[in-house]
């Protein structure tokens, strides 16, 4: 919950477990994805135990069993699973606007002093018009998350002008980072109504409501279209059950209204019905998003893993982070196709303490230690995780939304000497 040694995993969960450290080794960049289909799956995974020295012979069902499991691990994040090797890694940092440049500085600043080996490449990100009026990234913020594939950013702001995009819209699109995953943990020392909370929201991050497709009919009368395709819901679907296995979590449940955009929601539930028949292992339940707002408040310790469309995920995962404290706590991580992955606080640009050492990098920084996790370099991100929730419930040099009087600078500081101390 938040202690030491229940750590963020590589994808953004509480880890109820450790997770089998011979399943971290293998390195799958050395199979395609096409010789990775079907059976081929199988016997491309034996190789790659035999490589490491775990010899599999016979057929017995707990060999079955394990070659299964280590499958479906490296198959639902093939990013997960990559190899960065002793050298020190490229990370496209996007500090993004208002306190974003001075939380960035505090993350950069505590991975120095954990000695993570991250090489940081700078790209701002601001929309702009390219052939044709179309509107994208600058092209050198898009060659550097192309080279990178990993990225973490600060808030961005998006002015309020006809025609202007969402730059967080634009840059999901761009990627397309299709799944939103957003962990919510009760932090140790850190008071609020809940004390147990330990669950994890997955959400459809390229169509729905958000599919960015609006138009006047007459004046006075707008109509804006809520996108759901097949592909998409089954590709969600399969990401939120293959994560609750590979985390040791037992239960998904699909929050949908299909009971009123029966089209719509309904295809969304109906695909995630057909996935949940491949998981007997994985216990599935579908439930109202209304009912799940309620549920939620009342008892939030009922829910595990919970997959839905993209509107209802960016307002249920921000219901979530109130429960352990607010978005200020609240780690993400976007997951993309091509092992594309962006990590990112989700809480605003709040420019009016912009520039006054007084913001919370915490979020970012938990969110960094997703990253960290998801390369692969467990011990640093144990560190910087670690040296964070010991200085939150230390209680004595806390920010003012974290229930102190320091400043940025001095909550940074001090969880710098807390890592350095580890050494």
């Amino acid at each position: 919950r938040g202690s030491p040694g229940k750590g963020l995993c590589c994808a953004g969960s509480a880890c109820r477990e450790p997770r089998d450290s011979t399943v971290l080794l293998i390195d799958c960049t050395e199979a395609s994805a096409e010789t990775m289909a079907g059976n081929a799956w199988r016997s491309t995974i034996l190789k790659l135990l035999e490589k490491y020295g775990l010899r599999v012979a016979g057929k017995s069902n707990t060999q079955t069993q394990e070659v299964s499991r280590v499958i479906a691990a490296v198959k639902s994040q093939p990013s997960v699973t990559r190899s960065y090797g002793s050298g020190a890694q490229t990370v496209t940092l996007i500090p993004g606007d208002g306190i974003g440049p001075e939380i960035s500085s505090a993350v950069m600043k505590i991975f120095e002093a954990a000695k993570a080996p991250v090489l940081w490449e700078e790209r701002n990100v601001t929309a702009i018009k390219g052939p044709g009026g179309k509107w994208m990234i600058p092209p050198e913020a898009k060659e550097s998350m192309d080279k990178s594939k990993i990225g973490l950013k600060g808030p961005l702001k998006t002015p309020i002008a006809a025609g202007h995009p969402s730059m967080n819209l634009l840059l999901r699109k761009t990627f397309d980072l299709y799944a939103n995953v957003r962990p919510c943990v009760s932090i140790e020392g850190y008071k609020t109504p809940y004390t147990d909370v330990n669950l994890v929201t997955i959400r459809e991050n390229t169509e729905g409501e958000y599919s960015g497709i609006e138009h006047v009919i007459v004046d006075g009368v707008v109509q804006s279209i809520k996108l759901i395709t097949e592909d998409a819901s089954r590709r969600i679907a399969e990401f939120a059950f293959e994560y609750a296995r590979n985390n040791q979590r037992s239960t998904v449940t699909a929050v949908h209204k299909a009971n009123i955009m029966r089209m719509s929601d309904g295809l969304f539930l109906r695909k995630c019905r057909e996935v949940a028949e491949n998981y007997k292992d994985i216990k599935f339940t579908e439930m109202y998003l209304d009912t799940v707002c309620l549920n939620m408040v009342q008892d939030p310790t009922q829910f595990d893993v919970l997959v839905m469309p993209n509107l209802y995920g960016d307002i249920l995962s921000d219901l979530c982070a109130g429960l352990i404290g607010g978005l200020g706590v609240t780690p993400s991580g976007n997951i993309g196709a091509n092992g594309v992955a962006i990590f990112e606080s989700v809480h605003g640009t709040a420019p009016d303490i912009a520039g006054k050492d007084l913001a919370n990098p915490t979020a970012l920084l938990l969110s960094a230690v997703m990253m960290l996790r998801h390369m692969g370099l467990h011990s640093y991100a144990t560190k910087a995780e670690r040296a964070c929730f010991d200085t939150i419930n230390d209680k004595k040099v806390l920010t003012k939304d974290l229930g102190g009087n320091s400043k940025c600078s001095e909550f940074t500081n001090e969880i710098c000497r807390r890592v350095l101390d580890m050494d």
